[in-house]
């Protein structure tokens, strides 16, 4: 397998991601089932019909057969209902709003995008990085969303949903690592000169490896506070840097700012 499948949607390595490549198959099977009989049908006429066959019959005055219409629309008609229905039902089990089954409490992190930079906060654990998400292998993210400048696209492919980020909004979305590896993440939404540097990788840990990783930033991280965070949001791109948290209603001020900013806006 390409390299390029085995870090995308078709090496899925979260219970989102893997319900999503399910339906993406059942879909594809469905489809295949309608067209590959067309297909076959369409290179058996030709052959049975072809100048040298003197077998095949040609009615020139046949225009119309009632049966054949019924086939020819009650076909596609039951597979789009079908593709329909099973794309209803998977799009509201799939909601990026609705929580994962777990035993365990899920992992609050917030998440900004920059130009052209992702910042993650982790409010509850007093650390923030930027371009670089570190998370405890199977345990559920709750993950919440807003963008500190233009509307963006924040997307793991291996994990699950895409879902947008839009300056003063909160969107949200449910994420889980089944197992410890690194995904890679992306901005699927174009927003500048710096749009193609916009990536980060996700990487899942075992629990201890991830509590230790919170002991080294809260000891030795940069700190981040209002002046640090306004530095950093300037257009530019940024390296992987782990911070201390000094201020924990960063995600709040910042939500807040977006709305005053857009309130104040001419119209």
């Amino acid at each position: 397998m390409s390299p390029a499948l085995t870090t995308g949607v078709l090496d899925p390595r979260g219970p989102v991601a893997a319900n999503t490549y399910q339906l993406l198959q059942n879909a594809t099977v469905v489809m295949l089932a309608l067209i590959v009989p067309i297909i076959v049908l369409t290179l058996v006429f030709a052959w049975w019909f072809r100048a040298g066959n003197r077998r095949a019959k040609r009615r020139l005055d046949w225009s119309y057969s009632g049966a054949l219409e019924v086939v020819n629309w009650m076909v596609p008609l039951m597979i789009v209902l079908f593709l329909g229905g099973t794309g209803w039902v998977a799009s509201h089990a799939l909601d990026p709003a609705k929580p994962l089954p777990s035993q365990a409490p899920p992992l609050r992190i917030q998440v900004v995008s920059l130009d052209w930079k992702w910042l993650f906060i982790y409010p509850d654990a007093g650390v923030a990085a930027v371009n670089h998400l570190v998370v405890p292998a199977g345990r559920v993210l709750h993950l919440q969303l807003t963008s500190g400048s233009v509307m963006n696209s924040f997307f793991v492919p291996q994990l699950g949903s895409q879902i947008y980020t839009m300056a003063g909004m909160t969107t949200t979305l449910y994420l889980q690592a089944d197992r410890p590896g690194t995904f890679p993440g992306r901005s699927v939404q174009f927003s500048g000169d710096g749009f193609s540097d916009m990536h980060f990788n996700v990487d899942a840990v075992p629990a201890s490896d991830y509590d230790a990783w919170l002991a080294r930033t809260r000891a030795s991280g940069t700190r981040l506070d209002a002046g640090a965070y306004s530095a950093l949001s300037r257009p530019g791109t940024s390296v992987p840097r782990d911070y201390q948290l000094d201020a924990p209603r960063l995600f709040q001020t910042i939500l807040a700012a977006s709305m005053s900013s857009s309130s104040s806006s001419p119209h």
